[in-house]
């Protein structure tokens, strides 16, 4: 009696199936009949893509892939793509995303992409001192997501660049920069400068929040920061104009200078009129305004202006501040030149009073 033949392996099987079935496949490319070389030239050659391109794959199956490819052309025929696809199923299911597919990508690097590469990382940058109301505007408007944005509150989100596939949610950024801002706050009040005026992590929120808003120049903020903190530690009001706008729009960009009304208004976030803090933050800060607010520069400074050239004048008495506004109003009044204020539109000064 004759032993039993020992089965294959299941690896050495399935390499057996789907070198059948590729060996199908260039046969059935092949048109006309013209025998395995020309099939196998057919699903190697440059296929017809004239330049790099990224397409967004949509769901649906295998037809509607081979009707996106051949409309981006990418392929030369849906059925052929469809039929080299079928054959090579053991490779894996074709995915819907954004693909980056290169110039004259033929049919077999077509099919690796779709089921092998990365799809294309986008990426969102939330610039450092927007607004609740501006992030949201800014997310909805970003090519690629979709949802819904959920609700959030003014700091909420960390300033950063995020990268995001086609077809993310909306809600999905919101939860991940919600949770970065949440561990850039503990990591920086854990590494506080000590005996600051500042009781709880908000607290440093709130006033990076302003110093962020007062200045987009990096060597500036630590000094900006030591003033409001040399403010506080008086039970000075802190004075910042950009305070004043935000309780003027909600947080909505402001298109007009800053008025004595708006100044004079009782609004908890006006700190003309109010001691200490606002209640919340104004705008975002990011990581560096964090920083410069729990390191502030050990300065004697109570008062700055904006000095004409984008950055600021710095003073430690009420004479000298004056001297430095009747500058800056000789500035705005065209005797000089000013460079463009960074994200304080509304505010050249703090103590304008």
């Amino acid at each position: 009696m004759s032993e039993a033949t020992p089965p294959i392996p299941a690896p050495r099987r399935r390499r057996a199936a789907a070198l059948l079935g590729l060996l199908v496949g260039i046969i059935l490319l092949a048109a006309g009949g013209l025998g395995a070389t020309a099939g196998w030239r057919a699903y190697n050659r440059p296929g017809p893509l004239a330049e790099p391109a990224q397409i967004v794959i949509p769901r649906g199956g295998t037809e509607r892939i081979a009707e996106a490819l051949l409309e981006r052309g990418v392929i030369r025929d849906a059925r052929t793509f469809a039929i080299a696809a079928w054959l090579t199923r053991d490779a894996g299911p074709l995915r819907a995303a954004e693909f980056s597919f290169p110039a004259a990508a033929p049919l077999a690097e077509v099919l690796h992409i779709l089921r092998e590469e990365r799809p294309v990382q986008r990426r969102l940058t939330i610039p450092e001192g927007l607004t609740a109301h501006q992030i949201r505007v800014l997310l909805e408007r970003t090519e690629g997501l979709t949802g819904e944005v959920p609700a959030f509150d003014e700091g909420d989100l960390l300033p950063e660049t995020y990268a995001y596939e086609w077809g993310e949610a909306r809600a999905a950024i919101v939860r991940r920069a919600d949770a970065a801002m949440d561990r850039a706050l503990v990591e920086a009040w854990a590494k506080r400068s000590p005996d600051l005026p500042l009781t709880t992590p908000r607290e440093a929120l709130i006033l990076a929040s302003i110093v962020e808003r007062e200045t987009g120049k990096p060597d500036e903020r630590a000094k900006v920061a030591g003033v409001f903190i040399n403010r506080l530690r008086r039970g000075m009001p802190l004075q910042s104009d950009p305070t004043v706008a935000y309780a003027a729009t909600a947080g909505a960009p402001m298109d007009r200078p800053i008025s004595r009304a708006d100044l004079d208004r009782d609004h908890p976030f006006n700190t003309y009129r109010n001691r200490a803090l606002p209640p919340g933050p104004i705008a975002s800060p990011g990581k560096a305004a964090l920083g410069a607010t729990l390191h502030p520069d050990a300065n004697d400074y109570l008062y700055f202006v904006a000095d004409g050239s984008g950055g600021h004048a710095f003073s430690r008495t009420l004479d000298e501040h004056n001297r430095n506004v009747a500058r800056w109003r000789e500035v705005e009044r065209g005797s000089a030149t000013p460079a463009p204020a960074e994200r304080s539109p509304s505010a050249p000064s703090v103590g304008r009073r």
